[in-house]
């Protein structure tokens, strides 16, 4: 680029960028060139300084708080790459993005193995320079913002594993507190994937029996023919391959909890059994004539509509009763989406930790993760998010990198047109305009949560809502 292209440069008011106060350094030799980026930057709302030399840059990072940098790989007194190493162990969380004209393919690549954020030759148009700089505000943006939801995440995320505030959320977890301070059998309802053995957990945890086993069962996934002997145990002998004796599931729980899963997968005839080792508080293993004390807790769970099932005669009526003392259901992720970006934060910082790579998020890729159903609720957020970290090469995760059913909900977000393979650029004061009233469609009006979903004021709402409808006449 040459001082030449600056005359066709088109100011863009800074507000619409959402690059306010985000600090750009510019490293050039060049003068032409750092006036060229320096008004381009200014024009999508940078705060910009500006070096002649390595020595001249490394100076001002120890005086400002630099986000982003503009460095030429030719510099007086230091190679660029230098430069560049030693600005990312000055500023680890800088975005570097490195500019020559001589690029090559071994400079590029020993560029980004140093930590360069990207990689541009000489000469460039101030439309692709202008893309560019939009590309760093943003990254810099969802950086901020995960940043920020995971330190809200830390100070305050739900009840003990559980992620989550709202309020049906907050309702369950008062539940849950209850139901930890008895002894009473609980029946836990919600759709698979809703996080009903963390529940369980929660409630053991919080307990009495919190230093004592907790041994969960999924009852779903017993082999019928061996039910019987998983939970109640066997003695040697009992049956063929019983070479020794084994306890069963309920007598490892002693002194603490099980927690039978999907407990209305039990054929009938073990319903019979397990009733009769509750109420009785004894089992016999099989094979065996000598019945064992048992002294645990039952915690139960279930998908199903277990009354239904008792209407239908495929469950025993006396032991939906004995295992329903408490109740409580777990809300589905759809009934509480405003807790979808507290999950996304959640499982993409669990990601980066097992593989040391840090990754965000795209503001359209956000947009279809709220906008999908999460049939699967949390456990297929949880899916979704690690399978697309693994295969994900790149820092920042596309729409086109989600799994294909889920990245199919982008028909329904508005505003998610592409062109030439590249997302649609949308000022942030439109985003920002379609983000609020998308949320307040979202929760049927409701502008007091929405403010709390957004993490801004109810007065700045109401006042945004205002320019809004003047803006439309």
């Amino acid at each position: 680029m040459t001082s030449a292209a600056v005359s066709h440069s088109v100011a863009v008011a800074p507000q619409m960028m959402g690059a306010n106060f985000l600090n750009l350094l510019i490293v050039d030799d060049e003068r032409s060139i750092r006036d060229a980026c320096r008004e381009v930057a200014l024009s999508l709302g940078f705060v910009t300084h500006v070096a002649d030399s390595a020595e001249h840059a490394y100076r001002l990072l120890q005086t400002q708080n630099i986000d982003a940098v503009l460095l030429d790989l030719r510099l007086p007194g230091a190679s660029g790459l230098e430069a560049l190493r030693h600005i990312k162990s000055q500023r680890p969380e800088a975005l570097v993005v490195v500019v020559t004209g001589y690029g090559t393919v071994q400079s590029a690549v020993q560029a980004m193995k140093n930590g360069a954020y990207e990689y541009v030759t000489k000469p460039f148009s101030i439309d692709e320079l202008k893309l560019l700089l939009e590309r760093v505000a943003n990254h810099l943006k969802l950086k901020s913002e995960n940043r920020m939801l995971r330190e809200k995440l830390k100070s305050k995320q739900g009840y003990g594993g559980i992620v989550g505030r709202a309020p049906e959320m907050e309702k369950l977890y008062r539940i849950i507190a209850k139901a930890a301070n008895s002894t009473h059998p609980v029946l836990i309802l919600g759709e698979s994937g809703t996080g009903k053995e963390l529940v369980a957990r929660s409630i053991h945890y919080s307990g009495p029996f919190h230093d004592k086993p907790f041994i969960p069962v999924d009852c779903g996934s017993l082999v019928p023919s061996l039910i019987e002997s998983e939970l109640f145990g066997y003695v040697k002998g009992a049956f063929t391959g019983a070479n020794q004796a084994k306890d069963g599931l309920l007598a490892m729980a002693e002194g603490g909890t099980v927690f039978l899963d999907e407990v209305g997968e039990l054929p009938i005839d073990l319903q019979a059994k397990l009733l009769r080792a509750i109420q009785e508080k004894e089992i016999r293993p099989v094979g065996s004539t000598r019945r064992i004390p048992i002294n645990l807790r039952i915690l139960a769970a279930t998908n199903r509509a277990l009354e239904q099932a008792v209407t239908e005669g495929s469950f025993r009526r006396d032991l939906y009763f004995r295992l329903n003392v408490l109740s409580l259901r777990i809300p589905a992720l759809r009934e509480r989406r405003e807790d979808i970006p507290l999950l996304i934060t959640h499982f993409m910082e669990r990601a980066a930790r097992a593989s040391g790579q840090e990754k965000i998020l795209s503001d359209e890729a956000i947009k279809v993760l709220l906008a999908y159903d999460w049939p699967g609720n949390v456990r297929e957020l949880e899916n979704c998010l690690e399978r697309t970290c693994a295969f994900t090469s790149g820092p920042v995760i596309n729409v086109a990198d989600l799994p294909p059913a889920i990245a199919g909900a982008q028909s329904a977000v508005p505003g998610n047109g592409h062109g030439n393979g590249r997302p649609k650029i949308v000022p942030m004061a439109e985003l920002e305009r379609q983000t609020i009233l998308n949320t307040i469609a979202e929760l049927n009006g409701d502008k007091l949560q929405a403010a709390r979903l957004l993490g801004i004021g109810k007065t700045t709402l109401y006042r945004k809502l205002k320019d809004y409808a003047a803006q439309s006449v």
